[in-house]
């Protein structure tokens, strides 16, 4: 492809995505600079486009829309063959018609080189499908093999959040296609603003984005086009599930993906302005790497936190080509928090409406770490950025932790160089400026800078006063609340307690958040035992013992007990990560346990799956029922929990009549397997045996609670333990007795 074909191409690609007429001619009077010839060609490409467009939108005006074509833009290099050559090719893939196995139904959308449509597969199976071919008139060489290279690139995936490929093909015209699964859903930023989603629910979604581009990157493909329109949220079971789509223009990595090669030409611009890389925007294709979708990532992430892109649209359009590429290159963005309070008022209150929350409380919750995280997706030397979209996704978990993240802002130093960088006329003169200003005004400003760091000294010495004086307070309300405890007044210590700075919550030591936890959750106040466990967790989070076991499983039964289902998943997390490298056979079975006590997702049982074999593997060769330590019992009970889970349901009633066979001097114990056996039973389609084990369960748990819960023993069960089983008696009860309510499993009566 010559030169000036490729700056043709270039421009139309360009103009395509500019849908307003006087904006698109606007781009075209700054793009051609006077150059008539190319304005003519590129005008004549953008009216050739219209009757395809039209073509699919009234399928039954195929001939009318053709003849007016030929009426307004006949030149001499179009014959009627060409013409009647279109005519044919609509026809043939118009809905109603086959192509393949599939019949077409109505078209649901183009990109750059394709048109999609829904179709329906009528064998080998039945099914409905996205069918994408050559959009009509874009059927050249290079176009071609970009398609090609979509078509295999997508085919190398196998990720949830990315659409699957069924099939390909060509059409009987030689137009290739192919097959795709049909996702239902929206872009990713409408769903965000339509379920008005809180920032973390945001970063969570985004984070299962970033696990897809990684594995494209592993696959050897840059997508190149990441923006909200390419990435579709829908529901799998009630639960959002987003896709990356349309790997129209990637770029392999490594390898050859087709035998039509794709060259990205000097001039040829692909890809949407607004989430484009700087290096991308430079049209030098071959110096694309994956570094380029993490530019791409962190303007989506940028957007789903503010509703806005780093850089305009359209401004970047009106800018022209070359003003687009200098702005990419060279101007640096607001920060998010800083983008947010340049907002006009009502618009920063729909932003922050959006996300369920108040202005000041969005922008308090962007500056800073999450300033650091988008800001270093979106550096301009490619080296700053994050290496791979799993160090992205990896720095918004350790935020969403609340452990540190490794991005910062960029040092001083590194800012002034990009400053001289970019004005390096004027600093040139202030240079010269300045040298002749600094001798008379050393002096001045030594005296200025020793005037401001004693004030500041001063003020750092006010500052430490006052925290001195907090921090006494706070020791000596903690001391009075340890008084308190002893003599079992909780009631009081509570309300001391409350009163003390959460930044000082930790020199209240850990026996006075266990007795408060304790005492709350006795008294069926689990808001409050939920937020003290929490904090003793907090705690002991460099503590490994299996002491810190028992704490943890507080914790987890008093947040099931508030319904705060959330929660719960967060402190799976944090406890697997605490726990992970543990040989003890006691804190593995408790730390798995503790994380399996409502229904569990493949992952969360593939994380704990190490931990499953330590315990399974800890038996002694001579323990046999009545033969062995005090806690193998449980540690069946345990195991039999995670075959549950694992729905391997023989090998769940196994481990519990191994468990059982240990005796029954433990009734929680007791009641707890019996309601896993319920449920085995029932999965096994035996309805009598899991009546049979759910009455006996109930009847104790029902026994233990009409007398009243008290702190126990490790003989008749502590509390955590009898509320341990109560919720696996629930679930149970939910599935045998109630099945048509499965969304109840794990509920509980009382969340105060």
């Amino acid at each position: 492809m010559t030169v000036s074909k490729q700056i043709e191409k270039a421009l139309f690609d360009a103009a395509l995505n500019v849908s307003d007429d006087e904006t698109r001619r606007a781009f075209l009077d700054r793009a051609c600079n006077g150059d008539s010839t190319l304005r003519t060609r590129v005008e004549r490409l953008l009216d050739a486009q219209k009757p395809a467009d039209e073509f699919f939108q009234a399928a039954a005006s195929v001939q009318a829309t053709v003849s007016d074509e030929r009426k307004d833009t006949k030149t001499p290099e179009t014959s009627s063959n060409n013409n009647e050559s279109v005519i044919r090719l609509s026809a043939a893939e118009a809905p109603g018609k086959l192509i393949g196995h599939y019949k077409l139904l109505h078209k649901i959308g183009e990109g750059g080189c394709g048109v999609v449509y829904v179709a329906e597969q009528e064998k080998p199976i039945r099914r409905r499908v996205a069918l994408k071919i050559i959009r009509l008139g874009m059927d050249t060489e290079s176009v071609i093999a970009r398609f090609d290279v979509e078509r295999q690139a997508l085919a190398l995936m196998d990720h949830p959040n990315i659409a699957h490929v069924l099939d390909a093909g060509a059409t009987d015209s030689g137009r290739p296609y192919f097959v795709m699964e049909l996702v239902h859903g929206i872009k990713i930023t409408e769903y965000c603003d339509q379920e008005r989603l809180d920032a973390r629910r945001r970063l969570e979604l985004f984070i299962q984005v970033c696990r897809a581009v990684q594995h494209a990157h592993q696959k050897g493909v840059i997508h190149r086009d990441i923006k909200p329109s390419n990435i579709l949220v829908t529901l799998h079971d009630g639960v959002p599930v987003p896709k990356v789509i349309d790997f129209g223009i990637a770029k392999a990595t490594e390898g050859r993906l087709t035998d039509n090669t794709v060259f990205t030409a000097r001039e040829q611009f692909i890809g949407t302005p607004a989430y484009m890389s700087p290096e991308q925007a430079e049209m030098a294709g071959l110096d694309v790497d994956t570094r380029s979708d993490i530019y791409s990532l962190g303007v989506l992430l940028y957007e789903l936190l503010t509703g806005r892109t780093p850089f305009d649209h359209k401004q970047l359009v009106n800018a022209g080509l070359d003003g687009m590429r200098r702005t990419l290159r060279e101007t640096e963005p607001l920060r998010p928090s800083t983008m947010l309070t340049s907002l006009p008022g009502e618009a920063l209150t729909t932003a922050a409406r959006q996300c369920q929350t108040e202005p000041l409380k969005l922008i308090s919750l962007l500056q800073g770490d999450l300033d650091w995280i988008v800001m270093k997706a979106l550096e301009k030397d490619r080296g700053r950025r994050y290496e791979t979209a799993n160090g992205l996704a990896a720095d918004i978990q350790r935020y969403l932790s609340n452990d540190a993240v490794l991005a910062r802002p960029p040092s001083r130093v590194y800012r002034l160089q990009k400053l001289v960088r970019r004005n390096k006329i004027v600093f040139i003169a202030a240079a010269a400026v300045a040298a002749a200003l600094i001798i008379g005004l050393g002096a001045s400003i030594w005296f200025f800078f020793k005037e401001r760091e004693s004030r500041q000294e001063a003020q750092r010495g006010r500052a430490n006063e006052v925290l001195l004086r907090q921090q006494a307070e706070a020791r000596e309300k903690i001391a009075q609340a340890i008084l308190l405890v002893e003599r079992n007044r909780f009631e009081e210590a509570d309300r001391l307690v409350g009163e003390i700075p959460s930044t000082d919550t930790a020199l209240v030591g850990e026996a006075v958040f266990r007795a408060l936890g304790d005492w709350a959750a006795l008294q069926g106040r689990w808001r409050r035992a939920a937020e003290y466990l929490s904090i003793l967790v907090r705690v002991d989070q460099f503590e490994t013992s299996d002491i810190s076991t028992l704490d943890h499983t507080k914790c987890a039964v008093a947040l099931i007990e508030l319904h705060d289902n959330r929660a719960y998943e967060s402190f799976c997390r944090v406890t697997i990560n605490q726990f992970a490298g543990t040989t003890d056979p006691i804190v593995a079975e408790r730390t798995f346990k503790n994380c399996l006590l409502l229904p569990a997702d493949a992952d969360l049982l593939a994380s704990l799956a190490p931990l499953a074999d330590i315990a399974s593997k800890s038996f002694p060769e001579n323990a046999s029922p009545g033969n062995g330590p005090w806690m193998l019992p449980w540690r069946c009970l345990s195991l039999a929990l995670m075959e549950y889970r694992r729905a391997n349901y023989p090998g769940a009633i196994g481990w519990c009549n191994r468990c059982l066979a240990y005796g029954s001097d433990s009734p929680s114990r007791v009641a707890t397997v019996r309601a896993i056996l319920a449920m085995s039973y029932h999965r096994l389609g035996q309805s009598e045996n899991a009546s049979s084990e759910l009455a006996q369960s109930r009847e104790l748990i029902d026994n233990k609670f009409k007398a009243g819960l008290d702190l126990g023993d490790g003989g008749q069960g502590y509390w955590f333990d009898w509320v341990l089983g109560q919720i696996l008696e629930r679930e149970a009860s939910s599935m045998i007795e109630e099945p048509q309510t499965p969304e109840a499993y794990g509920k509980s009566s009382s969340s105060n």
